[in-house]
């Protein structure tokens, strides 16, 4: 027997007009389903920045019981819009990220060897893909000094940041 397809979703505020749009990029067929596989971009999209475990948590709080591997909007929507408005999955500050470098400098030089950089990065805690590193060590690495130093890395993620909001549509 076939199923009756879904009404489409129309949004109620403006948040949820952002999170359909994106969702919709990545819904091939068009019935308000995406694959697993797809969560990831679609949050990161959204500008969450979940970790790959946050990743997975959505995912099994939001893929269809009946047919695995596929996400539908129905319920994604509710889940992602408790999710931004609690702030969750959000990027860390400039303050955060200070207070991690300068504890792996015990020392308080201001800077991290490239070698610890890359084996805080790539080893320790959740690791990053060496694509993710390669794109990371072009804008983290002084090539003077061939030493990350970290306010001024810091102070780049901020900017980059900053223009990247700005180059957003409003809301």
């Amino acid at each position: 027997m076939a199923r009756k397809e879904e009404p489409k979703i129309q949004p109620n505020n403006d948040l949820e007009k952002r999170i359909i749009e994106a969702f919709e990029v990545f819904d091939h067929s068009g019935k308000q389903v995406v694959d697993v596989r797809e969560i990831g971009t679609i949050l990161r999209s959204l500008g969450c920045c979940p970790t790959e475990a946050e990743i997975q948590e959505v995912i099994l709080a939001t893929e269809n019981k009946e047919a695995t591997g596929n996400v539908p909007l129905v319920n994604f929507l509710p889940y992602m819009c408790k999710a931004i408005i609690e702030h969750q999955f959000y990027p860390a500050s400039a303050e955060m990220l200070l207070a991690a470098f300068r504890y792996f400098d015990p020392e308080g030089r201001g800077f991290l060897t490239k070698e610890r950089f890359f084996t805080l990065m790539m080893e320790e805690g959740e690791p990053f893909t060496q694509e993710e590193y390669d794109e990371m060590i072009q804008v983290a690495l002084d090539p003077v000094t061939d030493t990350v130093m970290y306010e001024y890395y810091i102070n780049q993620l901020m900017v980059e940041e900053e223009v990247t909001e700005a180059a957003e549509p409003p809301k």
